[in-house]
């Protein structure tokens, strides 16, 4: 079993609830106001999916034993 961990959690229902706030701000069917607040609350989620990729990127930072020493790489998607 597959267990996931509350980060990754936290970050998949962020970027369902960032997903949901794009659509209803598409549609063009909020009055202004509620529209904004949705902006907020979108340019919010999308900070916090920021730091947590921010996070998990240091956390994927290669360790590497020589000579008994740990060495660290950082991580370069291609």
């Amino acid at each position: 079993m597959n267990k996931k961990t509350n980060q990754e959690i936290n970050f998949e229902e962020t970027i369902k609830e960032l997903e949901l706030i794009a659509n209803e701000l598409e549609k063009g069917e909020l009055p202004l106001d509620k529209s904004v607040a949705k902006f907020e609350e979108g340019m919010k989620l999308s900070k916090a999916c920021v730091e947590m990729l921010e996070e998990a990127e240091r956390k994927i930072s290669i360790l590497l034993q020589e000579n008994g020493k740990i060495e660290e790489e950082d991580f370069e998607a291609e």
